[in-house]
């Protein structure tokens, strides 16, 4: 790819353009779009009006939103309407959407009735939702239609269509009778009717489902593609499974941004600047800071605790980090399977329930290595030793109920489950692992 890109350039630096179209033109359009995110914003914009328009409209879709943007600006209106018109209604709705409202006025107005239309159907439902998700170039037939007449219809409308594998059987009121896939009517005799060989039992989703549900029913059954209708059960859109792709990695990013304490964002970390990059991250930091100071209050007050016996001071670190990531363990697995639906509401007594045994069998494995290793290598006394190795088995006891826990019951509120990840489990942990500590060493060592 490397040397593609280099000859390109070379290409585009001594004007060849006849050589360089037609180079361009033989490639993959995927991959066309791959080496202009790669050059420099002037070499994109050259290499882009170089395209022959069928192929530049299909280059376009594959692009990273801001070079979408910038290319779109960069054209005369008609030109951009022109592009515009060329894309699926879906993926023009999500560029449009991030775009200046004035120049979205001035594309529409040029662009096609048709796209028009589409266009402004999609951006009345709200954002995350299977509706604003949907494309509406689908193949529609009518359960009197033969094969051969469906087989016609296929023909004339498929070539705009986001996807012919499967063709949706309507009935007057546009109601969502059955569906008909491709291979079958390609098997079946012309004279055959599509009421006859259509399947009845059809799967759809809701405009108002959330697109998370939405990836989560596309894994559930398998498809590929999946109808969208709205509370009459009229067919107003399809969902096909490369945007079911896209929602997997925008949700798997927000969730590990939220798992790490940083406000989501929608742009690539490259792209992103500094500021932005700083406001994302510094609410956090300055709620666990806040959040923090508790640990050192805990700490101020048992401080005459720690002078007359300095050496619990040493194992404060280990305490608290060993805690931490215990609650961590258990929060992401909690959060994982929240996500995947593995793990509901009614399962919370189940899951304490299996965190409070694995959190015996490690707090427990965990305070005899503790054990061994203070009595042979830091040389305290047995007290001391039984006091720290205490605090370990309840620690890890009292994270692992706070990151099973924390995480369902933001679900059950309505909250992302990934907000009670490890920072803010961390943050807790710590200061009740210091509680624990100093009231077991107050109970068994009399401080």
């Amino acid at each position: 790819m490397e040397e593609i890109r280099e000859e390109i350039k070379d290409l585009l630096s001594t004007r060849q353009y006849t050589t360089l179209r037609q180079k361009l033109a033989e490639m993959n359009e995927a991959d066309v779009a791959g080496l202009l995110g790669q050059m420099e914003e002037d070499e994109m914009l050259k290499i882009f009006r170089i395209l022959p328009k069928d192929l530049a409209a299909d280059v376009f879709s594959y692009l990273e939103v801001d070079h979408q943007q910038l290319i779109i600006t960069s054209l005369s209106e008609k030109d951009a309407a022109g592009i515009i018109d060329n894309l699926m209604a879906d993926d023009a709705t999500d560029l449009l959407e991030e775009m200046p409202a004035n120049i979205v006025k001035k594309i529409l107005a040029n662009a096609s009735p048709v796209t028009r239309r589409d266009i402004n159907h999609l951006l009345r439902y709200p954002e995350d939702s299977a509706g604003s998700i949907m494309t509406v170039e689908y193949v529609d037939l009518k359960e009197n239609l033969t094969v051969e007449e469906a087989i016609a219809r296929i023909r004339k409308v498929g070539v705009d269509s986001e996807t012919i594998n499967i063709c949706y059987v309507l009935d007057a009121q546009r109601r969502l009778l059955g569906t008909v896939a491709l291979r079958y009517l390609l098997l079946s005799e012309p004279d055959e009717i599509i009421g006859d060989i259509m399947h009845e039992n059809v799967i759809s989703i809701h405009t108002m489902m959330d697109q998370e549900e939405v990836a989560a029913q596309f894994k559930k059954y398998d498809f590929t593609s999946m109808p969208v209708v709205d509370n009459e059960d009229r067919l107003v859109g399809i969902i096909t499974v490369d945007d079911i792709v896209d929602i997997l990695e925008e949700e798997a990013t927000e969730d590990i941004e939220k798992m790490a304490a940083i406000v989501p964002s929608d742009k690539p970390y490259m792209r992103t600047g500094i500021f932005e990059t700083y406001k994302k991250r510094i609410p956090w930091l300055l709620l666990l800071m806040i959040s923090a100071t508790f640990t050192g209050q805990i700490i101020n007050h048992f401080e005459d605790a720690l002078s007359i016996c300095t050496v619990l001071t040493m194992f404060i670190p280990m305490l608290m980090d060993t805690g931490g990531n215990a609650g961590g363990q258990a929060s992401v697995t909690v959060i994982r399977g929240l996500s995947l639906g593995e793990i509901n509401y009614r399962d919370t007594l189940r899951v304490i329930w299996k965190e409070i045994r694995v959190a015996l069998l490690c707090g427990i494995t965990l305070a005899v290595a503790n054990f061994a290793k203070l009595m042979l290598f830091d040389r305290v006394g047995v007290s001391i030793a039984a006091v720290v190795c205490l605090t370990l088995v309840v620690a890890v006891l009292l994270a692992k109920l706070i990151g099973c826990s924390l995480p369902v019951l933001a679900k059950r509120l309505g909250f992302d489950p990934a907000v009670m990840a490890s920072p803010f489990i961390t943050t807790l942990v710590d200061a009740l692992s210091l509680l624990v500590y100093f009231q077991i060493a107050s109970a068994l060592l009399g401080l």
